[in-house]
């Protein structure tokens, strides 16, 4: 008998801290980027969208919009006030997640630890969260590129597999919706899920660490720059450096090891003076 699977994919879009008056980011290492909306589609054992889960949620941490991210979200601090709080959606989430045995689908894992890192936040129990868990963007990369080495993004992964494109990106749902769409369109029966366990090391550790690729950097850098009107903080440039190793999904092992060659390269610098 074929066991009914069912996919909870899932997208978020986060905020970072902003003050207005230092016209600067800034960060809480316990929480750096706040969920503010959480989308989600169901798909049944055929790949095929059943139901779909949409909300808001009203910020308790960074209480006005980063301006990179109301660019590229089209979010205002006006969609947010009357949205539940962080608690009550995710209540209504796990909600929507409930079936036999779920998995959870996402476009790089960073949502999923960004989710878990919300959650430990706000000392919410994940119990009854899915454990088994599908990053569509590793094996889209490979299906289409036939390489894991670079990740493709969501967008150039639709328009690779010549599907429909239709709705704005950098939009929760949207982004679970076109996430869904490409999963069923790369063999997806063939995938077999792994299990997620959490650790916030990489985020705290990663803080510091030269740029993984430098060309994008520069450009995330200049974007912001022409957004805020001005030349970046080192700090603000290390966040930018940290959020690379987050969406890449850089192991522990390998942060550890790029800290321990910028420890020893200091050290022989020092020596060298």
């Amino acid at each position: 008998m074929e066991v009914m699977m069912e996919y909870i994919v899932f997208d978020l879009e986060f905020n970072q801290g902003f003050n207005k008056k230092t016209n600067k980011t800034f960060s809480d290492n316990a929480c750096p980027f706040e969920i503010i909306q959480l989308g989600a589609v169901k798909l049944d054992s055929n790949f095929n969208i059943i139901a779909a889960f949409d909300t808001f949620i009203k910020p308790c941490l960074y209480t006005s919009m980063h301006p990179y991210v109301a660019k590229i979200t089209g979010i205002c601090m006006e969609d947010l006030e009357n949205a539940p709080t962080f608690k009550e959606a995710f209540k209504k989430f796990t909600e929507f997640v409930a079936s036999d045995d779920p998995i959870f689908c996402v476009w790089g894992k960073s949502d999923l630890r960004e989710l878990y890192r919300n959650i430990k936040y706000h000392n919410l129990p994940d119990l009854s969260l899915p454990k088994s868990y599908i990053d569509v963007q590793y094996y889209a990369s490979d299906f289409i590129n036939h390489t894991t080495a670079q990740s493709i993004g969501l967008e150039n992964a639709v328009i690779a597999l010549n599907l429909e494109d239709t709705v704005a990106y950098h939009n929760a749902l949207n982004d679970a919706y076109y996430t869904a769409k490409v999963f069923a369109s790369i063999n997806p029966k063939a995938i077999k899920p792994n299990i997620y366990i959490y650790t916030n090391l990489s985020d705290s550790s990663s803080f510091g660490l030269d740029p993984l690729d430098e060309d994008v950097f520069l450009k995330e850098c200049d974007d912001f720059s022409k957004v805020l009107n001005r030349n970046l903080s080192k700090d603000e440039k290390k966040i930018l450096s940290m959020v690379q190793f987050i969406k890449n999904n850089v192991s522990d092992e390998e942060i550890l090891r790029r800290r321990s060659l910028k420890k020893r390269l200091k050290r022989h610098k020092k020596r060298d003076r």
